[in-house]
């Protein structure tokens, strides 16, 4: 029963959930035991956190969080980006934030491309008809 739900979706959403839940592990592990700033964990494990505010709204295929959330991923692609630089394990890390934010970003655009545009299909008709 739960199978057939999920595969009602939007392939387009439940890629871009899978990669903010997936992100947000990524964030977690790095910081907390795979590569920490500091010996035990560190606070950056905290920059996981926005991305729990998204993941419910994206499940749910919610327009408004899309965008804001695909705003917010590019602050996770641009880290991934200049930790890049990074030796050993934070490379690949930020090898890996880097691809599962883009995949997120990439997906949630394509998810929301038809619904703007269906958007301002109607905005257009509404000004046509004022105009009449």
């Amino acid at each position: 029963m739960m199978a057939m739900k999920i595969l009602d979706k939007n392939p387009y959403q439940l890629i871009a959930t899978a990669a903010f839940i997936d992100l947000f592990i990524l964030c977690v592990a790095w910081e907390w035991f795979i590569s920490p700033l500091r010996p035990g964990g560190s606070w950056l494990i905290l920059k996981g956190i926005p991305l729990l505010f998204a993941i419910p709204g994206l499940w749910k295929g919610q327009v408004y969080t899309m965008q804001w959330a695909s705003m917010l991923i590019l602050l996770y692609i641009t880290e991934g980006l200049v930790r890049i630089l990074e030796t050993g394990a934070n490379f690949w890390m930020a090898v890996l934030e880097t691809v599962l934010a883009t995949i997120g970003f990439v997906c949630l655009l394509m998810y929301l491309k038809p619904i703007k545009k269906e958007a301002k299909s109607l905005a257009k008709q509404k000004l046509q008809a004022a105009q009449k």
